[in-house]
């Protein structure tokens, strides 16, 4: 584990990014909100006892329980260098108390009290995607039974913009919030703060889960999704990604989609940009949500409703009706009264729990980053992007199924097995390859066959390396810094300054510190396991220069060529997603952080992908909030990862 020790800033009355001293203009942070000046005494006195801890926790090494010590020094760590204090009376004690609680998990490390305590529970995890470590919040009643599995409730919280994780542990340390089962421990996932629970933020609500049912016994299907607010429109996302997870799920509030939401039509964006609101969009995934129970929630005088309409008109889309509750004369709240129907409803489906095995699946997907609903798995779809979907059921003539959009297709429930019968729209097909993982179908025009490999030889977009480029944030990655300089010095001086970016905004956002190495330090390991970030040109990462050659971008020291386009290098950067040559399980990236932007910060519904697989920028144009520079062409790679 990489530990966060480093010298903190001074409170600043505001913030840009390092570029301004690169010569370009600075881009002011969105989020968290900029801090207030704290008296210098209580700064020093902070930053010095936050060294002293630090220099505690590296002393542990690595142990199992780390992260319940580590999270507290992240959040004062962070704090203090990114001025995150917002009211001095309130905000300098709870540092105090975050110092307090480390120092008593220290000094109580080997017995580790708080892992039996009940009531109110802080936790900490070591996130996989960065390595580190990520906080979330428990509510345990006293007189629930430990020994037994228990439900468990994951309550995805609002939109906080200063509710970093300092004052995301303080106030889940001492309030329970609004809902407080007393037969199941409920979840405060962080979430990397302030991201609608999208890219890392999705991948985390899964990490805290999975945590805590390493350390409490759970029932894999009683576990319910809950939110409200923005946490409302996490839910909703990744109820209807992962339905086949829950129990249940419940929306209060939250946004659903982009277009509606923000009032845009495709005509306002980049078409790129319109078709990557298929990423998150959950009206585009609605079909997967008829899977398992579903309640909304809204006040009527709030604008958020418009959210739960749009959710219900998917639904009756599709024939179907969903449950909503409005609560009259009522803003962005939830009414008493309707709270407990809401958890009348949650109680009643977690009680009956998930069934893990059913003989009806609902799949819809626009992407392969989102492929599978219970027994049900695309493995190639026939377009990305595109409607694409799966009715299966199991029926006493064997499986029954139908599709859009789908090219290969892993169907792995019981009744699969040699001499069993599938039929695929409308074609039979008698089983007599299938193994432990079930059986694969491939499809070739209208015709549906029986294959003995789960993809296609060659490179193929698959399950986990489909794109686009920010794919990449959602699992364990590695930045490559260049050791020399790039041969034009415009585009020099632009990779220094957006790294630079892209780090300091990954801390701030994403409230982590990414690995990064320069290319010469690289290791087999590191290329054997994590994806790649490499910023420059092949003259100055030497790891540019092996993979270059292999991609369908051509970047050499006069021009920039991707399929029939040329681009002159002075001047341009190439960006793109692609199986790393090096290690074609992983990705690699070439000039890219984040592509959502601080001008985007402004609401979690626009902090979807920007870019698709690949992008040419002309760097006339600076960086800006919005923008790296002009875009001047962009596209989606084939489903053969080939230039279309």
């Amino acid at each position: 584990m990489r530990l966060l020790i480093a010298p903190c800033l001074v409170l600043l009355s505001s913030f840009t990014w390092m570029q301004a001293a690169e010569g370009l203009p600075p881009i002011p942070r969105k989020l968290p909100d900029i801090g207030k000046a704290m008296p210098e005494a209580d700064i020093t006195r902070l930053q010095t006892a936050c060294d002293a801890l630090g220099a505690q926790v590296l002393a542990l090494g690595n142990p199992p329980l780390i992260a319940d010590v580590s999270v507290y020094h992240k959040a004062l760590q962070f704090a203090l260098r990114w001025g995150e204090f917002y009211d001095a009376k309130k905000d300098l004690p709870k540092a105090d108390w975050c110092l307090k609680q480390a120092q008593e998990r220290l000094a109580t490390f080997k017995q580790a009290p708080w892992t039996a305590q009940t009531g109110l529970v802080i936790r900490g995890y070591i996130s996989a995607i960065d390595g580190t470590p990520q906080p979330y919040g428990l509510v345990i009643p006293d007189k629930l039974d430990l020994s037994k599995p228990c439900p468990l409730y994951v309550w995805l919280h609002g939109r906080g913009s200063n509710e970093t994780d300092l004052h995301f542990m303080a106030k889940h340390a001492k309030s329970p919030d609004q809902i407080q089962p007393a037969h199941a421990i409920v979840v405060h996932v962080f979430g990397r703060q302030c991201v609608g629970y999208k890219n890392a933020a999705e991948t985390d609500v899964f990490e805290a889960i999975a945590h805590v049912q390493a350390h409490y016994k759970i029932d894999a299907n009683r576990i319910a999704l809950m939110g409200f607010s923005m946490g409302g429109a996490g839910a909703k996302h990744l109820g209807a990604h992962f339905a086949d997870h829950f129990a249940c799920m419940h929306t209060g509030a939250g946004f659903a989609e982009t277009a509606q939401y923000q009032n845009l039509k495709p005509s306002d964006v980049p078409t790129y940009e319109a078709i990557l609101w298929g990423q998150y969009d959950s009206p585009d995934y609605v079909r997967n949500l008829f899977n398992i129970p579903v309640i909304a929630y809204s006040g009527d005088e709030d604008t958020q409703m418009k959210a739960g309409i749009i959710l219900g008109e998917a639904y009756a889309a599709h024939g179907k009706k969903l449950d909503h509750l409005i609560a009259p004369k009522t803003g962005h709240k939830y009414h008493p009264d309707y709270l407990k129907q809401v958890m009348s409803f949650v109680d009643k489906a977690v009680a009956t729990g998930r069934n893990p095995q059913p003989d009806h699946v609902y799949f819809q997907s626009k992407t392969l980053r989102y492929s599978s609903m219970y027994w049900v798995e695309a493995l190639e779809l026939q377009q990305h992007w595109l409607d694409s979907r799966v009715d299966a059921d199991v029926t006493t003539k064997g499986i029954i199924a139908t599709t859009k959009n789908i090219a290969r297709l892993r169907l792995s429930h019981p009744a699969i097995k040699n001499g069993s019968s599938v039929t695929l729209d409308g074609q039979a097909i008698k089983i007599s390859n299938s193994n432990k993982d079930g059986a694969y179908f491939s499809r070739l025009g209208d015709n549906w066959t029986e294959t003995k490999t789960k993809y296609p030889d060659g490179l193929s977009k698959r399950p986990g390396l489909q794109g686009p480029i920010d794919d990449v944030f959602v699992r364990p990655f590695l930045v490559v810094l260049p050791s020399k300089p790039c041969a034009d010095p415009v585009v020099d001086r632009w990779v220094k300054a957006e790294s630079t970016h892209f780090s300091e905004r990954w801390a701030t956002l994403m409230r982590g510190t990414p690995r990064v190495k320069q290319d010469r330090d690289v290791t087999a390991d590191d290329i054997a396991t994590y994806h790649l970030i490499l910023w420059g040109d092949a003259a100055a990462n030497s790891l540019t220069a092996q993979v270059m050659a292999k991609l369908p971008i051509q970047w050499s020291t006069t021009a920039i060529q991707i399929g029939a386009q040329q681009f002159p290098s002075a001047g341009h950067v190439p960006t793109c997603i692609y199986p790393n040559p090096l290690n074609p399980n992983n990705y690699v990236v070439i000039n890219s952080g984040l592509t959502f932007r601080e001008g985007h910060d402004r609401t979690n519904s626009l902090q979807n992908p920007k870019l698709p697989d690949w992008a040419v920028i002309d760097l006339k144009t600076p960086p800006t909030d919005l923008v790296p520079g002009t875009i001047v062409a962009a596209d989606f790679f084939d489903e053969r990862w080939q230039v279309k």
